[in-house]
């Protein structure tokens, strides 16, 4: 199987002399695709570092998190946009801005939200000016990320870990958006119901590391080795073969990143191969 994370934070601390382990551990579990995701602007510089060292394996979104909205140092917001337009164009490393969005967990007063908001409007302009996909923060934000971002012309977006409202799901889906969900899939009924209601054609595995998890995940450090378990799950959730949820990915991924693979479709009477070439 050819697996893909779409999500993961390899440019955290919690990884420091542990990325060449990791690379190799995600290698020899299938999976082919990384996409490190940032969260300011020295993670950004790190995440196109290591996509740089890692040719065709990594891949680097560039962005400031919600999170770190409120921590910014003076003058790192324009530092971290004129960073990523001088990088942005660089499309065998830079495939999107991210992690990007709206927390209302860390903007509590009136003023830390304008500037978490000020901060994600920054970041939709640079992924329309650069025609990245966004790959998009929308714990409890989710119907004003959707009422912000249509006010832009977007290439692509990419919810991560969405786990609520799934009443919204329907627009998100209609509009053409991906899902990504990660080990939470395995023991999560919420997650397991997103899941349920995404087509496959609109769905990412990812594992969002370094975050822990509960479950059978308890105590172990999250990696793109967890991959395997999360088709399973999904294959379990959507009651069809695993094989086709990897295919299906894939294919997803390919799409959503503008990264070109040799996919295997199966068909009722035989195999086919052939280029994904969206590059």
């Amino acid at each position: 199987m050819r697996l893909v994370d779409a999500h993961i934070h390899l440019s955290d601390p919690e990884y420091d002399g542990k990325i060449h382990e990791i690379i190799e551990n995600a290698r020899q579990v299938g999976v082919i695709a990384i996409v490190s995701n940032s969260m300011n602007l020295e993670t950004s510089r790190l995440s196109l570092r290591l996509a740089e060292r890692y040719t065709g394996l990594v891949y680097a979104a560039l962005g400031i998190h919600p999170w770190n909205v409120n921590q910014l140092a003076e003058d790192e917001l324009e530092q971290t946009v004129d960073f990523i337009l001088r990088n942005g164009a660089n499309v065998e490393k830079v495939v999107a801005i991210g992690e990007v969005g709206l927390d209302p967990q860390y903007a509590r007063r009136k003023v830390q939200k304008g500037t978490q908001t000020k901060v994600f409007c920054e970041m939709l302009h640079l992924a329309e000016k650069l025609t990245l996909p966004v790959i998009v923060h929308s714990r409890w934000s989710a119907p004003k990320i959707l009422e912000i971002m249509s006010s832009y012309k977007l290439k692509a977006v990419l919810w991560h870990w969405f786990s609520s409202p799934v009443d919204l799901l329907p627009r998100i889906v209609g509009r053409g958006d991906y899902v990504s969900e990660g080990p939470p899939v395995v023991f999560s009924t919420r997650i397991q119901e997103v899941v349920r209601l995404v087509p496959l054609e609109n769905l990412l595995t990812e594992t969002d590391g370094p975050v822990r998890f509960y479950g059978p995940f308890k105590d172990k450090l999250t990696t793109p080795a967890l991959i395997p378990e999360v088709v399973k799950a999904i294959a379990e959730v959507k009651v069809i073969e695993e094989t086709d949820v990897t295919e299906q990915i894939l294919r997803n991924f390919s799409n959503l990143f503008n990264i070109s693979f040799e996919v295997t479709i199966s068909t009722d009477s035989s195999q086919k191969v052939f280029s994904d070439g969206y590059s």
